[in-house]
């Protein structure tokens, strides 16, 4: 049985009178569509109008759009459904996660550099306020992973780091802050990321830590944001074989399957002994890791009966729906575990006093009263404070610091390789890096690889004699759908690779990924910014010119466990 007056939900006698009420109402039709959590790409009235309409789902997850588009989805959703909506978003970096001109506080792994839980309480502080400005109510964040492992693709700067102490306090302060916005955590992905090297959105995953080091770890983590009041967890599609071993002992290999569908991950691991009585919600069901262990028909309510509570995203809306209710007919979802579900999802969104601002009619925020908040002057400080303390000086070379005097010809080297969900189609990094460094008297230049092969080469005194430094800004982001995060050097021969270190001083400055040393170890001076935003490049280039000292502290390990690297 759900108890709706206990932690997390902590609902009075009138809230929990309105979940029993409204349970009761239901339709089967409307009880299933309430255990789906869509994603909206358009604010199009039409299109939303008929989602809340014949949906009629639980919740839906909105992608970065302009402040007032957002606005807009979320005035026709609320307004136009009987049963108030879960709005979600990633709101893992801060309000830029929902609104394309929202606060960029850092990315997680920028904020533990920095070394203070203030950062952290403050990305939560900032998260909250900015999601719920615009009608957000829930973040898909924060991001509990450990990175144990630095060829993982899709962890990386999006944790709080590698040391598991780290990533709790953080993690439980972001928890507190943004659930003192009125805004639900989520905290992700359940039962953790980082140890595989793999990604959930193409493959199943695997956590291969043994049951005593995941409760010294990961589990930790949980229990003390579970303790910290979290309302939900996302659970991924990732395998935890030694759980699922010591839980459902002579299970076959053949038979462990990933958290989002296995009952003793899920229900028994997370729910009974961590003591989670918030809403569980997995993670994108389109993910192939779901998508590999069985048929779709059969995953489908799986998820639901292993203990989800919400079902996030379809493949086919109409065909993933349908496939939901077979699986209740066919009692795969028995009525107990489909009303306990409802009655958390109704439970959070009373927790969330979504029922009596509906009421209110102040469930939605005017356009007007959003962009006071948005991008707000004092997060804006925020953010830069956290850049100025969280950038790293994780090699110097002595070429520190910089001065158009001394270093005035530059060669910039620019990687990159292509945009995330969070700054797509902005103006590139590598461009406004350059425009700082020439408003500072430094001279300039693209570096542009020539096509000549062995033989044919550009002459190398024509670099040495030409530049007075080759600066390096790597932006290789961290994303879904990837298989590896590294350089890619240009032909022929690695043409843009650091081969003048010991002729021409050489700086490296990663701004997305912290492990770069791996494919550039002899690079002298080598910075980890951790992110690309231009208050961070700001940062970077008051940094290099001497104007502010290099404060943070890294918080995994930027040698990549390799000797060379640290020479």
């Amino acid at each position: 049985m759900v108890d709706l007056k206990t932690k997390p939900f902590f609902l009075s006698d009138d809230d929990v009178n309105w979940v029993q009420a409204t349970l009761a109402g239901m339709s089967l039709d409307e009880k299933i569509g309430q255990l789906f959590c869509l994603i909206a790409y358009s604010s199009e009235e039409g299109y939303l109008k008929n989602v809340a309409h014949n949906v009629r789902p639980g919740g839906l997850m909105c992608r970065v759009m302009p402040a007032k588009d957002i606005v807009a989805t979320v005035q026709v959703l609320q307004t136009e459904s009987k049963i108030p909506m879960l709005i979600a978003a990633n709101l893992e970096r801060g309000g830029d996660g929902i609104a394309s001109e929202g606060t960029c506080l850092g990315s997680p792994m920028q904020v533990a550099a920095t070394g203070g839980v203030e950062h952290a309480r403050r990305l939560g502080t900032v998260s909250g306020r900015e999601g719920a400005a615009v009608g957000g109510n829930w973040a898909f964040a924060p991001i509990i992973d450990i990175d144990y492992n630095f060829r993982n693709p899709i962890t990386n700067t999006r944790t709080f780091g590698s040391d598991p102490e780290r990533v709790r306090q953080m993690g439980v302060a972001y928890v507190e802050a943004v659930q003192a916005e009125g805004v639900a955590a989520s905290i992700k992905h359940f039962p953790g990321d980082g140890v595989d090297e793999r990604d959930q959105h193409l493959v199943t995953s695997v956590n291969t830590l043994s049951c005593a080091e995941w409760d010294a770890t990961y589990g930790a983590i949980y229990k003390a944001c579970i303790d910290a009041g979290a309302l939900t967890v996302m659970i991924g599609h990732i395998m935890l074989p030694e759980y699922s071993r010591a839980l459902r002992p002579g299970i076959a290999d053949a038979d462990i399957l990933p958290a989002s569908l296995a009952p003793e991950l899920t229900t028994t691991l997370l729910r009974e002994r961590l003591g989670f009585n918030g809403l569980i919600v997995s993670d994108a069901t389109s993910m192939a890791g779901m998508m590999i262990p069985m048929p779709r028909a059969q995953a489908v309510p799986q998820a639901i009966a292993a203990g989800c509570d919400m079902f996030l995203f379809t493949r086919n809306l109409d065909e993933d729906f349908a496939f939901m209710k077979q699986g209740v007919a066919d009692g795969v979802i028995t009525p107990e575990r489909l009303n306990d579900a409802l009655l958390r999802i109704l439970g959070l969104k009373a927790a969330l006093k979504l029922h009596t601002r509906q009421a209110a009619g102040t469930l939605v925020p005017t356009v007007t009263q959003a962009v006071t908040v948005v991008g707000a002057p004092e997060h804006k400080a925020w953010a830069a404070a956290c850049a100025d303390e969280g950038i790293t000086l994780v090699k110097d070379g002595g070429d520190l610091p910089l001065s158009p005097t001394t270093h005035k010809r530059v060669l910039l080297v620019d990687l990159q390789n292509g945009e995330s969900y969070f700054n797509f189609g902005s103006t590139p990094a590598h461009d406004i890096f350059k425009q700082m460094l020439e408003a500072e008297g430094f001279t300039v230049e693209r570096f542009d690889a020539s096509r000549g092969m062995e033989g044919l080469m550009q002459a190398s005194t024509v670099v040495t004699e030409k530049y007075d430094l080759i600066l390096y800004l790597a932006k290789l982001v961290t994303k879904s759908n990837q298989t590896v995060v590294r350089i890619e050097w240009a032909q022929p021969m690695g043409a843009n690779a650091p081969v003048y270190v010991t002729s021409v001083p050489t700086i490296f400055i990663s701004v997305e990924n912290p492990y770069h040393l791996l494919d550039a170890p002899r690079v002298k001076t080598y910075i980890n910014a951790y992110h690309s935003g231009e208050i961070t490049l700001r940062a970077v280039v008051d940094k290099l010119l001497g104007r502010s000292p290099f404060t943070g502290v890294s918080p995994v390990d930027p040698f990549c466990g390799r000797w060379d690297t640290r020479l």
